[in-house]
């Protein structure tokens, strides 16, 4: 069954660079983001761990721990590991799962069931599937997939984007307009009276009877 925003993530065991992992033990009570990759040693993917291990302390500001996943073993990660420090110039210090099953592939539906049970002689167009971002709350739910061909890095600035507003409207009754970020005006949702937005906001515009904007909410 295909994975949907608002679904319990799978919960997993898996072996990573930093151990066995309990997935929804190891997320806690906080924010997660799983990204994943199709093989160990390809040009795109390299870019994107040394950039996401860049971006670590924003993620980690936001309480966001990140955790990678590639259809190789752990060993072969752990090689990678030094070429992804000599192209980006950071060291990866978060988890890289193992998935030379390719289970947690097939889990997050990356992968269809007869894939097969090993990552051994599968190239990365095999795995081409294998290029999602799952955001995940603190309530072990799905809040953001995307998904990615092998050719196109992933924006990691988008994703921390999108985290922002994903915790900013889990805290107050708002949405966030197209192209927003940090600091600007947020849209007052549906659910709040017009009465009700004065007491929570203040002042607000009415662009449309359905589109109400103010202030970004602080805290």
């Amino acid at each position: 069954m295909a994975l949907r925003i608002n679904d319990i993530a799978p919960d997993f065991t898996a072996d990573t660079t930093q151990g066995s992992v309990s997935f929804h033990d190891w997320i806690g009570d906080g924010w997660a983001v799983l990204f994943s990759h199709p093989k160990d040693f390809t040009p795109v993917c390299t870019t994107e761990l040394g950039t996401m291990a860049g971006y670590a302390p924003e993620f980690a500001r936001r309480g966001v721990k990140i955790i990678g996943i590639s259809v190789d073993p752990v060993s072969s990660h752990e090689k990678w590991k030094a070429d992804i420090k000599t192209a980006t110039g950071h060291e990866v210090h978060y988890p890289l799962i193992g998935d030379r099953d390719l289970k947690v592939a097939k889990l997050y539906d990356m992968l269809p069931a007869e894939a097969g049970d090993s990552s051994e002689g599968r190239t990365p167009a095999d795995n081409a599937t294998v290029r999602s971002v799952y955001v995940i709350g603190p309530d072990k739910k799905i809040k953001l997939i995307l998904t990615y061909p092998m050719t196109t890095g992933r924006n990691f600035a988008e994703i921390l984007r999108a985290i922002d507003s994903i915790q900013l409207t889990a805290r107050h009754q708002v949405a966030t307009p197209a192209d927003w970020k940090q600091g600007d005006d947020v849209i007052i949702t549906a659910a709040v009276s017009n009465e009700d937005a004065v007491k929570r906001f203040g002042a607000y515009e009415t662009v449309l009877p359905y589109l109400r904007k103010t202030r970004q909410p602080q805290a």
